[in-house]
């Protein structure tokens, strides 16, 4: 699986985009999460594990990446590498509304 296909599962039922933080251990488990319970945990899971992912891959590559940011259409993924763990920002996008003409 890779970072742009996380969004593309097709779901049988509609959930909002998550907003809130994660903090993961190096295994990708959830320590503390201010994300609602209603979002489903195998997406969490899913996007934790490609953060994990590409922390190690850029550390194994000996490219110091600490700080991740991932932009979608409707949804931003921020990521900081707490040597092993990460510390993950969810928050849904809100579109563009341009002022009112006076």
């Amino acid at each position: 699986m890779d970072l742009l296909s996380l969004f593309r599962k097709a779901s049988p039922e509609v959930a909002g985009l998550p907003s809130g933080s994660l903090t993961v251990d190096r295994d990708g488990v959830i320590l503390a999460s201010t994300v609602s319970s209603s979002f489903p945990v195998g997406a969490i899971e899913d996007i934790v594990r490609e953060v994990l992912s590409a922390f190690r891959e850029a550390a194994e590559a000996q490219v110091p990446l600490t700080a991740l940011n991932i932009h979608y259409k409707s949804l931003e993924i921020s990521a900081r590498d707490l040597r092993g763990g990460a510390l993950l920002f969810l928050s849904p996008k809100t579109p563009y509304a341009p002022a009112p003409q006076m």
